[in-house]
């Protein structure tokens, strides 16, 4: 199926994913079309392999992937994965985004952080980005996905069934973080509905 854009608002889309993300995060990108805005990442991951995450959904996706790096501007059409060991966060200014490697204390446990993402994309994009939290143990995320949520962003949760460990997701729905819950595979096109795309009758 083809998809046409019809709206230019969302600026932004950051995911988050722990324990079962790595397939889960495919399972979304690969459902994606390459004109999306950009598309930040943090999986729970240890150093040195979220290199070779990143290099696998560039294959084997239509979205560009890279291992995020300090200074990288945040381009449509693609998605940087938080490199494993060190904290990421968006900067803004005007329509440039920009990526900041943090180097500050493990965050719920975790370095990578999806929280510590999430606080830096509702304190800079409000309502002109995405956050989506898939399968994950624990907590991390969540409260970040609120606090995106208060800033007017949409927020997407992985439901309970389709999750590998329904910890991340479950915690931020029931503090209040989450707008939608959907199963694994319909979370692309609750993001693609999200960011205005239509679909058109023709075939690929």
């Amino acid at each position: 199926m083809a998809y046409s854009r019809q709206e230019d608002e969302i600026q932004l889309i950051a995911i988050g994913a722990s324990t079962g993300g790595t397939d889960a995060i495919y399972q979304v990108l690969h459902r994606l079309p390459e004109s999306l805005p950009g598309i930040v990442i943090v999986q729970h991951i240890p150093e040195g392999f979220s290199k070779r995450f990143a290099d696998r959904l560039d294959a084997q996706t239509k979205i560009k992937t890279k291992e995020a790096e300090h200074g990288d501007v945040v381009e449509p059409g693609h998605a940087y994965v938080a490199p494993g060991d060190h904290h990421i966060i968006v900067q803004r200014y005007g329509k440039k985004i920009w990526l900041e490697r943090v180097d500050q204390e493990r965050v719920n446990g975790h370095r990578p952080s999806v929280d510590v993402l999430f606080h830096s994309v509702a304190q800079h994009f409000g309502q002109d980005a995405l956050g989506v939290l898939l399968t994950g143990m624990g907590s991390d995320g969540a409260k970040g996905l609120l606090s995106m949520r208060l800033a007017g962003s949409y927020t997407i949760g992985q439901d309970e069934h389709s999750s590998v460990v329904y910890g991340m997701p479950k915690v931020a729905y029931e503090i209040g973080g989450v707008v939608k819950q959907h199963p694994l595979n319909d979370i692309a096109e609750a993001i693609l509905k999200q960011v205005g795309f239509t679909k058109n009758e023709k075939r690929l």
